[in-house]
């Protein structure tokens, strides 16, 4: 086991490399950049002014050079300073780190909350009404997308108890209080999305199990159902579960950026949108490098987490 975690920790160095060089080659290869996109909005510029800029940013240098400085900076762990508004690269991700990871965690907690219960239940209630009834709820998360629930949701709290998202966001260890207030409804409405990804994946997978033999030798030895259900069927059907809430959880990371706009949440998903638009190299190139970090990592602990569940899986 450690021997296979020492590898695939030394196997996300050259998948993060890839992807940054991935990323620093697209971002040259749109057309446009910050120096042409700021003076085309504040009017035209003369031609000396524009070259000028570009040399202070470092934009006119040969692509290698820029490259070179780039993959230097970050065996540094020093993604630079922002295009746009001149702060460091870590200044301005580290403000909204903890929101965007905040909320993902309290997103997660939710749904895996409703997932694997109601799962389990429509599992084990197949073809009744309670069945049906979990099937329509998970459907209905399917298909209305998490920002127009969000905005429901956000009607329905000014019209009967007449409360809208704060416009300043507290912190968890300023004002508790008033962090959850505004985090757990953008929470509940992607939250119930991702479960019903879930609940539709755990009931798949029970039934799935609730067919096997060694199910039918327990029922049959006299086992309380609970104990069938829960000793034997869940966590032999947890596998393809596990792997759905992680990926939704590294997805919710850094792709809420309509959810974050709807209830006014300065996270990480409206900063990559931003920093897109204004041809933000640096920022850009700094939060695709944490995104891909995340979903590796996480595909990294799930498959640690393969062992721990199944005895049957062992890593050489």
């Amino acid at each position: 086991m450690t021997a296979y975690a020492v590898g695939r920790l030394l196997l996300m160095i050259p998948t993060l490399l890839g992807v940054a060089s991935l990323t620093f080659v697209i971002m040259r290869v749109v057309p446009g950049d910050v120096v042409a996109l700021r003076y085309s909005q504040s009017g035209s510029a003369p031609q000396e002014v524009i070259d000028r800029e570009r040399a202070l940013l470092g934009l006119d240098r040969p692509m290698h050079e820029q490259y070179l400085e780039f993959m230097s900076g970050i065996l540094r762990l020093d993604f630079g300073r922002s295009l746009w508004t001149d702060q460091p690269v870590a200044t301005e991700i580290g403000s909204r780190l903890g929101i965007s990871f905040e909320l993902a965690i309290i997103a997660g907690l939710i749904a895996t909350s409703l997932a694997v219960p109601l799962g389990v239940i429509a599992a084990v209630k197949q073809d009744t009404w309670v069945d049906y009834a979990i099937r329509v709820f998970s459907i209905g998360g399917l298909a209305m997308p998490s920002f127009w629930l969000g905005i429901m949701m956000i009607l329905f709290l000014v019209v009967v108890f007449r409360w809208a998202p704060p416009l300043i966001f507290r912190p968890l260890w300023e004002d508790p209080a008033a962090n959850l207030g505004q985090l757990i409804w953008p929470a509940l409405a992607v939250g119930y999305r991702y479960s019903a990804v879930a609940t539709r994946m755990t009931r798949s997978s029970v039934l799935e199990v609730l067919r096997e033999d060694y199910v039918r030798t327990a029922r049959a030895k006299g086992l309380r159902e609970v104990l069938v259900i829960v000793r034997h069927a869940l966590r032999n059907s947890l596998l393809p579960v596990i792997t759905v809430i992680s990926l939704e959880f590294a997805f919710l990371f850094g792709g809420l950026v309509v959810t974050e706009q709807v209830f006014n949440v300065n996270g990480l998903g409206k900063l990559i949108v931003d920093a897109v638009a204004h041809r933000d190299y640096p920022l850009v190139q700094a939060l695709v490098l944490i995104f891909s970090f995340v979903f590796v990592f996480v595909n990294f602990v799930v498959d640690l987490l393969y062992g721990m569940l199944d005895p049957r899986i062992r890593y050489t």
